[in-house]
């Protein structure tokens, strides 16, 4: 690119962030179109950190869960990608319940529990191990398949580098060796 292209480019983000930013996003659409685009989100808004010192799986009750704002994030989400025409053939979930009900309300397709996109946020000594379990069940996806995995900022992380809000998606591109390239991502709130 021409120095010239390029000061006027850093410009124009300088000066139209949004516009750069709605860019950016646009590019991510289009990348979920492609056959075989993953997308991966952080849950949907659930208030707080962590989880309680009496989490139990499978009981919502001693979790941190999804309020209002996150279950209106969820169908927000799982609206545009159908206004979008992006479909996706499956999503894998946490099972955690802010994961699950965020899946669910995304109303994209039938939701499979993914043990290895649980949370190792309290006990970060099972990470390489998820985060390659992982790796394994996206590079083991039929060909052309779209998948959305619904997991944890700490999951997100550890896969692809890039910390996450709640409820944003990151669109990626499988590589060799089960790593992934992050090709945008997209927030709404």
């Amino acid at each position: 690119m021409h120095i010239a292209a390029r000061i006027l480019l850093a410009l124009a983000v300088l000066l139209f962030p949004a516009a750069a930013a709605d860019a950016s996003e646009e590019a991510a659409w289009e990348a979920l179109r492609q056959p075989g685009a993953i997308a991966i989100m952080r849950h949907a808004v659930a208030p707080g950190t962590g989880d309680p010192s009496n989490f139990t799986l499978g009981d919502c009750s001693t979790q941190r869960n999804l309020d209002a704002r996150g279950r209106d994030q969820a169908r927000m989400i799982g609206q545009a990608f159908r206004e979008r025409g992006i479909d996706i053939d499956r999503v894998l979930t946490s099972q955690w319940c802010r994961c699950r009900e965020t899946a669910e309300l995304l109303d994209l397709a039938p939701v499979e529990d993914l043990p290895a996109l649980n949370s190792f946020f309290q006990d970060r000594s099972t990470r390489d191990r998820q985060t390659a379990e992982v790796k394994a069940v996206l590079e083991d996806l039929p060909e052309g398949e779209r998948a959305m995995l619904v997991t944890h900022q700490v999951n997100i992380s550890a896969l692809t580098g890039r910390p996450t809000a709640s409820g944003q998606v990151l669109v990626l591109k499988r590589l060799p060796g089960g790593s992934v390239e992050v090709l945008g991502d997209i927030l709404i709130r």
